[in-house]
């Protein structure tokens, strides 16, 4: 049974759904992710497809947002309602489903590398990494992630903040946690940023990251970029079309996802320019996986002038867009718990956050070496991380621009998105109904056909 009532809850403003959206998007996918992906693929060239997937699957954020803010409810009764509403097959709240489950199993691995940060920011701060070798570095490193019970306490830290926020509500947690926490990410980036204008290898961080060599393309480049557009602007994970529940009918869809995309996009590659001007200013390669961030730099702020405050900086950096994207991840499940039970947002919040840290707890064994958690070799983690990065945000993503682009009637979506220049409108609505999700099913089943 689908709950009549609606989600009350609205943002004071566009600014701050602005704020919470660009939170969600930003997070650990452009700021440890981003920079060692593009390390790995050519620099230059792998950004430039990353900025054309970008623009490729914004028509897929506009309809996310507008389902959400259509039913009004959590993703699996907004699309149940819409369902109903329009007539169309009940099988559709099915999307609601994948979405919140998509973003529930990325939080309960997600924690676990957010409490990284943590445990790196103390770490940076109390000048552990000043003068450390590379064998201190990577000995600091595997005696963390080595270390069952350490991780456990700082995933458990991560959890009960991220919970915490989110059982005070949209105005008295998120939107207050996204007003203080973003400003102050903004400008932890712009002094880092300025940091290695003056004192960094930035010329040649910029060489590297536009100047494109095409000799450097493959499928494995899309695929890698398509996959890190979809998990960097948290789509098919139930979090946009939940905020989107929450945006007060006056707001232009069209306008305020393009914002987000553009800041989201912007905060990545100055997080890529900042990261490889460190890296090339001391001699290193960019190439160094996922180990980047922390096996790397803290290697650098060991050896550059005043690397406690900069390391610091940095990892409070991460920690805080971690934490924008982990309350983002939460949010589906607690709208929908919520209205299944009619129960405090507390109470749902803290329920979830439970679930999802014992579910972490697999992750943590994935990492140790004295009990590792496998399914057929392969790491839980890593089971977890490809499951959902690479098939159900992309197939998340093809059946929303299916549902918002050929299941609501045209009518709706003039109605919603308000755009006034109708060839605008036209191309939007090509995008939306082929173009987007044509791309995206043919990348996904290359993706899941090479893996075979």
């Amino acid at each position: 049974m689908i709950p009549e009532k609606k989600v009350r809850n609205q943002w004071t403003s566009q600014l701050t759904f602005i704020l919470a959206v660009t939170g969600s998007a930003i997070g650990l996918g452009n700021i440890w992710k981003f920079p060692y992906v593009a390390g790995e693929h050519g620099g230059g060239v792998f950004i430039l497809i990353y900025i054309l997937a970008v623009l490729l699957i914004l028509p897929v954020m506009t309809g996310e947002i507008m389902l959400g803010r259509r039913g009004r409810r959590s993703p699996v009764n907004s699309l149940a309602r819409l369902a109903v509403d329009f007539n169309r097959s009940p099988k559709w709240k099915l999307l609601g489903w994948l979405a919140i489950a998509g973003g529930f199993l990325i939080l309960s691995y997600y924690s676990v590398i957010a409490g990284w940060t943590m445990a790196y920011l103390f770490r940076a701060g109390a000048g552990i990494f000043n003068n450390a070798t590379v064998e201190g570095v990577r000995s600091i490193y595997e005696s963390l992630v080595g270390d069952p019970e350490k991780m456990l306490a700082w995933h458990t830290l991560f959890m009960m903040v991220t919970a915490g926020i989110v059982a005070y509500g949209i105005k008295g947690g998120i939107e207050r946690m996204v007003s203080y926490c973003m400003p102050m990410l903004f400008v932890l980036l712009l002094l880092l940023l300025l940091y290695v204008v003056v004192d960094g290898a930035f010329m040649e961080s910029l060489r590297f990251m536009f100047v494109f060599d095409f000799s450097k393309v493959s499928i494995e480049t899309c695929l890698v970029a398509l996959g890190q557009a979809f998990f960097s602007l948290s789509l098919g994970l139930g979090a946009v079309m939940v905020y989107g529940s929450y945006l007060p009918a006056h707001v232009r869809i069209v306008r305020t996802a393009s914002i987000v995309a553009a800041v989201d996009t912007l905060v990545a590659i100055v997080a890529g320019l900042v990261v490889f001007a460190l890296v090339f200013e001391y001699g290193m390669q960019p190439a160094q996986g996922p180990g980047l961030v922390f096996k790397t730099l803290p290697l650098i702020f060991g050896r550059m002038p005043a690397g406690e405050f900069f390391g610091a900086a940095f990892f409070l950096l991460l920690m805080l867009a971690a934490w924008t994207s982990g309350i983002s991840l939460i949010e589906p499940s607690v709208a929908w718990m919520c209205e299944a039970f009619n129960c405090s947002r507390g109470f749902a919040a803290w329920v979830v956050g439970f679930i999802a840290w014992v579910l972490g707890i697999g992750t943590i064994f994935s990492f140790s070496d004295t009990a590792q958690w496998s399914i057929y070799s392969v790491s839980l983690f890593n089971v977890l991380d490809y499951a959902t990065a690479n098939v159900m945000l992309p197939l998340g993503g093809v059946l929303i621009a299916v549902f918002a682009g050929w299941k609501l009637p045209a009518v709706v979506l003039r109605e919603e998105l308000n755009i006034v220049h109708p060839g605008f409108y036209r191309l939007w609505r090509l995008m939306l109904r082929y173009l987007s999700p044509g791309i995206i099913l043919l990348i996904l089943v290359y993706q899941v056909w090479d893996s075979l």
